[in-house]
């Protein structure tokens, strides 16, 4: 028997509408002050389109910023009639991006504040600390990082294949029961050693699902070296 649709809920544990529109400026490495909008707004539509096919529960959030794209887009387009209104659409987005990465800078330094007693009363030393290449910086990995690197797995999968998580001959459930079983032996995994090269779509849509409820339920620690883009899971 077939077991129900199974719906990722992201709230409040990955990041929400203004991280995926950072990612994507940060990904095509541009300036904020000139957002390529129409290549902007395609791709965060795409990753919206790409999370409901995967049943991930997306929040309303997602969709007024959708809108707001289109919106900003939508004027881009339109010629300028008003001497008076020749004010760059895209200025719409540029305060709520600053403000956004002003207090998420400031919350990264909160963070990394040595926290009373962690340093002192020391039971063992981070186990990623000697797993991750020291030659470059060891960054937290987010939902839209796990989306991008998925989505280069899903490359090497027959692209004539239609994704149907409702096939799934394993339950997300069984796939987090095998997952533990590999971290009880290895301690720790890389993101791509998760998926056989073999492995049929559903498994390895059911693994990405069940990677995503193992951070939901602070199962896993999930870290990528920027140099050498090596994504690894850490089970907590």
């Amino acid at each position: 028997m077939q077991e129900d649709i199974y719906k990722v809920q992201i709230d409040d544990i990955f990041e929400g509408p203004m991280d995926l529109l950072v990612h994507l400026i940060k990904k095509h490495e541009v300036d904020i002050y000139d957002i390529p909008i129409a290549l902007i707004t395609k791709q965060y539509l795409e990753y919206i389109e790409w999370m409901k096919i995967m049943n991930i529960d997306i929040a309303g959030d997602f969709i007024v910023m959708a809108s707001t794209l289109t919106k900003v887009k939508s004027r881009m387009l339109l010629p300028s009639h008003d001497e008076d209104d020749d004010e760059d659409p895209r200025l719409e987005l540029v305060k709520p991006i600053e403000e956004y990465l002003l207090m998420k800078s400031a919350a990264e330094k909160l963070a990394t504040r040595i926290l009373l007693g962690e340093d002192t009363f020391v039971r063992n030393p981070r186990p990623e600390n000697h797993l991750m290449d020291h030659e470059g910086e060891i960054i937290k990995v987010g939902l839209f990082e796990l989306i991008d690197a998925f989505q280069k797995i899903l490359e090497n999968i027959s692209p004539h294949e239609r994704v149907d998580i409702t096939a799934d001959r394993i339950s997300v459930r069984d796939k987090i029961a095998q997952i533990v079983d590999i971290f009880e032996t290895r301690g720790s995994t890389t993101f791509n050693e998760l998926f056989p090269e073999n492995a049929e779509q559903s498994e390895v849509i059911v693994t990405f699902l069940a990677i995503l409820e193992m951070v939901r339920l602070s199962l896993v620690r999930i870290l990528q070296n920027t140099r050498t883009g090596i994504i690894r899971l850490f089970y907590l």
